[in-house]
């Protein structure tokens, strides 16, 4: 009888770890944001945890772009934020839950995968327009 009582406190001690480390998990994931500028700094934004639009902001020189150009440099620079903040949030979510079933369903309920790989790009574009990303 005793190792039956010993073993449900074992398990209640387990249970109550594992709600403190999701309560944990939720207030770290709440105060995530990433950011990411446009290569020639005409677009600047900022993503939340799940990968949502939070702020955006068009320089003087965005005016200058046709509209088509500018809304694929805010859908292209949102990507960047968001594999930033997919990025983020694997990690924090490691830490917490580690390698596996679990792990595997954070990163496919991500805007995009967090380890997706950028389109290929040129030497020469990468480097007359690097990416700016900021945490």
């Amino acid at each position: 009888m005793e190792a039956a009582a010993q073993w449900l406190a074992d398990y209640d001690r387990a249970l109550a770890d594992a709600a403190d480390n999701a309560k944990a998990a939720d207030e770290t994931l709440q105060r995530l944001s990433a950011g990411a500028s446009s290569p020639r700094g005409e677009v600047t934004l900022r993503v939340g945890p799940g990968g949502a639009l939070q702020d955006i902001t068009l320089t003087p020189a965005a005016r200058a772009l046709e509209a088509e150009q500018l809304a694929q440099l805010i859908l292209t620079t949102a990507q960047d934020a968001q594999r930033s903040i997919g990025n983020q949030v694997v990690g924090i979510m490691t830490d917490y839950v580690g390698d596996g079933p679990v792990l595997d369903f954070v990163k496919q309920n991500l805007p995009e995968a967090a380890d997706a790989e950028e389109p290929a790009r040129s030497d020469d574009d990468y480097f007359a327009n690097p990416p700016t990303v900021f945490g």
